[in-house]
């Protein structure tokens, strides 16, 4: 599954509504960290194609960054049935990812 690009006018419907589990990966453009974890994430997409995995531009949509607290990117939330069951901040290779997702 593609990794999709969710904005505030679209969290409901790709994350609360979804009924296949949801990784978000808060981040920002000029944050390396979360350009390493990039390509990180595109295995994971591909190991599980079941797992919707969307990114959030947290300079672009601040009122999620301050919903869901972000205080350091890049930060993975996990989402099942539209609530919060985890979350890590910072780069984490492949199999902690899926370990999480498990």
């Amino acid at each position: 599954m593609p990794i999709l690009t969710i904005h505030d006018s679209d969290f409901e419907t790709n994350v609360c509504a979804s009924s296949a589990p949801v990784l978000l990966d808060f981040w920002a453009d000029w944050c390396a960290p979360c350009r390493m974890l990039a390509p990180i994430l595109e295995e994971v997409s591909a190991a599980k194609p079941d797992l919707l995995i969307g990114k959030i531009n947290v300079e672009e949509e601040p009122e999620l960054a301050e919903r869901f607290q972000i205080l350091s990117i890049p930060t993975l939330i996990l989402f099942q049935n539209g609530r919060t069951v985890k979350r890590i901040s910072g780069v984490h290779p492949g199999d902690v990812i899926l370990g999480m997702i498990s």
